[in-house]
């Protein structure tokens, strides 16, 4: 009888001792991604990160970069069968296989992969994200907006900077146009923006894109309040907001606005519509009394599409998929993108502080970057004691939301015949 090798019961340890003879660059990856993984699951639960993505996406990503083992029947990268002969052993996981592209052998993967039912039928074609936004648009109030919508649309507008200039730099660097707009649409920071532009524009890197962007909006929540204290010094941080006299915005007055928004920007950027439907979708479900459907939304389907959604993301992050050389590229200027756009949203708060008289908290400028309500929150918290700028905040994040939909419909309907043609 053949002795049994000690790697042999072990298959994770195995691939890795393999890696490092045969391939040191992915198993150094694993490496370091497992500890990525870990760090992130502890800053979530710190609160320091979004916990709501990065506990399940840090767990995700360790344990996908732990976990790899030897396939002799199918290579689970690509998910074709492998010929008899032509390879004994190949390393891949049991979690997803995103590059998988033959039917015969998604079929079979879907009976073997875990995770591979979400990610094929909920992830790849943008569900997921429909569903993230239709359990956002229960949580908004877009009376925020419609008390000051002025307000709000020029601060949204200013916070779309790193989506506009980050696109030409991008083109600069490489990237075809496709992938420079879903790279640049992560300066919105708004998560199913950037999965339903990199699945229109760039399937070829819709995982890293959309990896990169999820992680660096975990991110924004601790980096974002340094950023304010750079641009903003603590004088004009404490600067209280005037007393205003709104009126009570009714809810069938908010019914029409969702309607006549949805309609609307349906009919100037059909591409989109999928995503303002879910949004607006969730907003008509908030104003209309409808609570069983509300409850339904705002937390099964918000919560349960978060979080598959993060553990996707952190099962994505597999070190044959991640270590591409273009991702580099990605993560600079993703993580650009969204920085600019940062200080795109506190230049937007300064106009709004010279333009009402130096009598607005320019804080509010952050929440223009559309990470509802992350930025808001942001915003609130880094203003001086018993400021109240949420109010203000919410305006401007709702209405982020609203620009970063047109600038993704905009790079999607104008650069979408032109990607048909380059690869025709």
């Amino acid at each position: 009888m053949e002795s049994l090798n000690f790697l042999d019961l072990f298959q994770g340890i195995n691939t890795l001792v393999q890696g490092f003879a045969t391939d040191p660059k992915i198993a150094f990856g694993r490496v370091f991604l497992m500890f990525l993984g870990i760090l992130l699951f502890y800053l979530g639960r710190k609160g320091v990160l979004e916990a709501l993505l990065m506990i399940p996406m840090g767990l995700g990503m360790a344990t996908v970069n732990a976990g790899v083992m030897f396939f002799s029947v199918y290579d689970p990268a690509s998910g074709l069968s492998i010929a008899a002969g032509q390879a004994l052993q190949l390393p891949g996981t049991l979690h997803v296989a995103p590059l998988a592209q033959d039917t015969n052998a998604l079929m079979n993967i879907l009976q073997i992969n875990w995770l591979q039912p979400i990610y094929t039928f909920m992830f790849s074609n943008g569900l997921i994200a429909c569903f993230v936004f239709m359990g956002i648009g229960t949580l908004l109030d877009v009376g925020f907006v419609m008390a000051r919508p002025f307000q709000s649309m020029i601060i949204a507008l200013f916070a779309e900077l790193g989506t506009a200039t980050v696109f030409p730099l991008a083109v600069a660097m490489g990237l075809n146009p496709g992938q420079a707009a879903s790279v640049a649409i992560i300066g919105g920071a708004d998560g199913p923006m950037v999965l339903f532009t990199s699945l229109t524009l760039a399937k070829e890197l819709f995982v890293p894109i959309t990896v990169v962007a999820y992680l660096y909006l975990g991110l924004a929540y601790g980096g974002f309040p340094y950023l304010i204290k750079l641009m903003i010094p603590e004088k004009l941080r404490a600067l209280p907001m005037p007393m205003e006299k709104t009126r009570t915005i009714t809810s069938n007055e908010k019914l029409v606005f969702a309607v006549i928004a949805c309609v609307l920007l349906s009919l100037l950027f059909p591409v989109a519509s999928p995503l303002l439907l879910s949004l607006f979708l969730g907003v008509v479900v908030r104003e209309s009394d409808l609570p069983n459907f509300y409850e339904f939304f705002s937390n099964t389907v918000l919560y349960g599409s978060t979080f598959f959604l993060g553990l996707l993301l952190g099962i994505l992050c597999e070190a044959g998929t991640i270590l591409s050389p273009v991702v580099l590229k990605l993560l600079i200027l993703g993580i650009l993108s969204l920085l600019i756009s940062g200080v795109g949203g506190i230049i937007g708060g300064y106009a709004i502080y010279y333009w009402s008289g130096k009598k607005y908290n320019p804080v509010i400028g952050i929440a223009g970057v559309s990470c509802v309500p992350t930025t808001a929150k942001v915003a609130q918290k880094s203003v001086g004691p018993g400021v109240i700028v949420l109010p203000h905040a919410l305006g401007a994040n709702i209405s982020g939301v609203i620009t970063t939909a047109i600038f993704a419909a905009v790079y999607v309907a104008y650069l979408q015949p032109l990607m048909r043609v380059l690869k025709g």
